[in-house]
């Protein structure tokens, strides 16, 4: 096997290769020639790959010297057409053979390559500064949250991580309440006679967690599942009583604890996980109403991502899935009603062809973090499906029922992804208010404690975050560590600053310090 010392070596053979400037050629096979071939290589994953290509395409092989490939191409006239100086191999890691963790594991060279070395360098120095920036890392430094073996993809939230959390909810809740948003809250174990219904059981059962249940005197099991989202509950309630036009349209909010299944190897930190809870809402309204609530929503959004530091956003448009439920006449309305909105919205989004979701077709917004890193987080779908497979009805001017149109929502998108986001983004100076501790309070001497606990009661009185720190350290020490745990302002007290009801201030990231008066600072 290949081990991390073996990358050099491989790269100066590479730029041997790219010194030659080899030939690139190709021809196009039948598939029993190329079968044959292989076989005789014994390399049995082209054979599969080969079997698993439609049959009326045709085979391309190329070689560069006496390396040969299966490859769709097009390649390079030769290999000196690769700049040497533009690429590095940056690891080695195992692999599971197209994906599939009960298939063989392989080995995966990863590398990186750019038209010049000025945009390499840029990129290792990007990922060097995210390196940094690790969530996972800033994670263990400020005391925020761990992750371990016997619960696989879920958080272990620690006082404060879950401070941050909780205040980020709260934030969004107000939001929500002034964005004309109802909150409810849904059960997380529902029977798979639900899910059959709305169709995840078809579409989305391999991303389900399934639970069995021995019901007393029953014949058999009954089979239920963990919600992997919150849609078809949601309908469950707004076919409660009757609902007329004057209801619509309906926001109908929800901070949804959610599970979904992920291979083991696509598990990252916080902001790949199975357990999650999501920043979920479901307007239900009339058709003529879509366009408004698009816009609506748009703005809503964009006040968010503000607030949060995010100032721009990018738009792409996830048209119609392979495998989807409806028919392509309500799949036709959907996208057109969905794109007429967004343009009336001013925003011209990008195509993203099939990624919709499997009911509908959706807006996705993308932010672009502080090192130029892009992360998809709000989305926006129109669905006509789903009101009509769980039969969703409201009373129209008519008199008649009419089926509403639902529009699935999300702002953060989940708060544990969305957390790790803002703490790689801000490399975990996160805004003040947003920070878990605001304030550190350091005795200088401990003739100064009385003093420290006084600012810290007037500091809590304000709603501030405020803690003491009395150990017998030297200062400079407590100041290097609660710089390390991203505390945004130090508080110094000693017996000059009690003599004188002053503090002396320090901020996150300065190197100088100011003294204010008490009053000032609790003001």
């Amino acid at each position: 096997p290949f081990t991390p010392e073996d990358l050099a070596v491989i790269e100066k053979k590479m730029r041997e290769i790219i010194a030659k400037r080899d030939p690139v050629t190709t021809e196009v096979w039948d598939r029993a020639r190329a079968i044959a071939y292989y076989e005789a290589n014994n390399e049995p994953y082209k054979v599969e790959l080969i079997h698993s290509i439609p049959g009326d395409e045709p085979l391309r092989m190329y070689w560069h010297g006496h390396w040969q490939d299966l490859c769709r191409g097009p390649h390079l006239q030769n290999t000196g057409q690769v700049p040497a100086d533009a690429f590095k191999l940056m690891h080695v890691a195992g692999a599971y053979w197209r994906g599939d963790s009960t298939r063989p594991m392989l080995q995966r060279i990863y590398g990186a390559a750019f038209l010049n070395r000025d945009e390499l360098k840029a990129h290792l120095t990007m990922l060097e500064e995210a390196a940094k920036r690790d969530h996972r890392k800033l994670g263990r430094e400020m005391d925020l949250f761990h992750m371990q073996e016997e619960a696989p993809g879920q958080v272990f939230w620690h006082p404060n991580g879950w401070t941050i959390y909780t205040t980020l909810q709260d934030y969004m809740r107000r939001q929500q309440r002034k964005g004309g948003y109802v909150e409810v809250n849904t059960p997380q174990v529902v029977n798979r006679v639900l899910w059959e219904k709305s169709g995840h059981w078809a579409n989305y059962q391999d991303n389900m967690f399934i639970v069995e249940v021995d019901e007393e005197h029953a014949r058999e099991k009954t089979v239920n599942a963990l919600k992997p989202m919150n849609c078809p509950c949601h309908v469950q309630i707004f076919n409660v009583g009757l609902k007329s036009y004057r209801d619509l349209p309906l926001r109908m909010a929800e901070f949804g604890s959610c599970n979904r299944y992920e291979p083991s190897g696509a598990l990252h930190g916080i902001m790949r996980v199975r357990g999650f809870t999501q920043d979920d809402a479901h307007i239900f309204c009339r058709e003529d109403q879509i366009e408004a609530e698009t816009s609506r929503f748009i703005g809503f959004l964009s006040a968010i991502y503000r607030d949060l530091g995010f100032e721009s956003f990018k738009v792409k448009f996830s048209t119609r899935p392979d495998v989807r439920a409806g028919s392509d006449e309500i799949w036709d309305k959907a996208e057109a009603a969905l794109l007429s909105a967004t343009r009336a919205a001013g925003i011209e989004p990008t195509v993203n062809p099939g990624e919709g979701a499997f009911y509908g077709p959706k807006l996705e917004f993308v932010l672009t973090d502080a090192i130029g890193r892009d992360w998809q987080c709000g989305t926006h779908q129109v669905d006509f499906v789903l009101p009509e497979r769980l039969d969703a009805t409201y009373i129209g001017q008519d008199g008649a029922k009419h089926r509403p149109v639902m529009l699935h929502r999300a702002v953060l998108g989940s708060f544990e992804r969305f957390i790790g986001i803002l703490f790689e983004s801000h490399a975990g100076k996160l805004p003040f208010w947003l920070a878990p501790r605001q304030v550190v309070v350091a005795a200088i001497v401990s003739d100064a404690d009385d003093y420290c606990l006084k600012v810290v009661d007037a500091l809590k009185a304000r709603g501030i975050r405020a803690e003491a720190d009395l150990r017998n350290e030297k200062i400079n020490y407590k100041i290097r560590e609660h710089s390390v745990g991203k505390v945004p302002v130090i508080l110094a007290c000693g017996m000059k600053e009690v003599e004188d009801g002053t503090v002396s201030v320090r901020r996150l990231g300065e190197t100088s310090t100011s003294v204010t008066p008490l009053d000032a600072i609790v003001a």
